[in-house]
């Protein structure tokens, strides 16, 4: 069978056995964070142990409509919290835009969420903190679903990537001026 003819049978293949795309997997750390009074997971109130909650956020978008799941691992245990907030997150209002929370998935220092619909086009945060006050530390987190989950860069991101277009621009420039 010709390369090209094994390569579309096999990508039918996992079209056909239903493939996700592949996990989205990054690390960060809380530790010296922004801090605001965390919500209860139903968003219902905040919550009085968790005043000064240290957080870590990403803000994405995700690539095709359909379920996706999300876990929390915190290196050396601590007891993380994972809420995932759309179209926005604001730490002042933290009961505002919320779509789901969990604290323990299976135990302390593992959270998250299974079978979350999230749609093409939309913008979602997802924060990582602790349950209380004393709860920060590194952590990893998985986003896994139907399709590849593509990170928003924050603004300070897109000043350092002009200023390196800028640089790469006046090199050429100077280039063609020598030459």
């Amino acid at each position: 069978m010709p390369l090209k003819k094994l390569g579309v049978a096999l990508a039918a293949a996992l079209v056909a056995a239903g493939a996700q795309a592949a996990d989205f997997v990054y690390g960060g750390d809380t530790t010296g964070g922004p801090t605001y009074q965390r919500a209860l997971a139903t968003f219902s109130s905040l919550s009085g142990l968790g005043t000064a909650v240290a957080y870590d956020t990403l803000e994405f978008t995700v690539t095709d409509s359909g379920s996706y799941d999300f876990v929390s691992e915190a290196a050396g245990g601590w007891d993380n919290y994972l809420f995932l907030y759309s179209p926005s997150f604001d730490p002042g209002a933290a009961l505002s835009n919320g779509v789901i929370g969990n604290d323990d998935l299976g135990g302390i220092g593992t959270s998250g969420f299974s079978g979350v619909s999230l749609t093409t086009g939309v913008s979602y945060v997802l924060v990582t903190t602790g349950f209380g006050n004393g709860d920060f530390g590194s952590y990893t987190n998985t986003i896994s679903g139907i399709g590849s989950v593509v990170a928003v860069p924050e603004p300070a991101t897109y000043g350092m990537m002009a200023l390196g277009l800028l640089a790469v621009g006046g090199l050429a420039r100077r280039q063609r001026r020598a030459g």
